[in-house]
């Protein structure tokens, strides 16, 4: 298995992780509360925390074309929600 993570600062982190949970539950698996969650794709999972000002998220995948998938679903929809955060794209590891 492959991972990948990156922390998005913001003082919004749990209001983006329930946003994307919900949006994405609509057409795959997803759980969460307010500080936990994760989306189970085709291709790889994300595991998203909110801590006091940052959201840390974590993709896994079997391999490197189902990690860049996965973080690219993740990133471009976090970036469409947090559009007025300014943030162009994620730093991952």
């Amino acid at each position: 298995m492959l991972n990948t993570k990156c922390r998005f600062e913001t003082s919004k982190a749990s209001q983006y992780l329930q946003q994307l949970c919900k949006h994405f539950a609509h057409k795959v698996e997803a759980r969460f509360d307010d500080r936990e969650g994760s989306v189970g794709f085709a291709r790889g999972t994300a595991v998203l925390i909110a801590e006091d000002d940052v959201l840390v998220i974590t993709v896994t995948a079997e391999d490197q074309d189902g990690l860049e998938q996965t973080k690219g679903i993740i990133e471009s929809h976090l970036l469409r929600f947090a559009f007025r955060e300014n943030v162009e794209r994620l730093n991952w590891d």
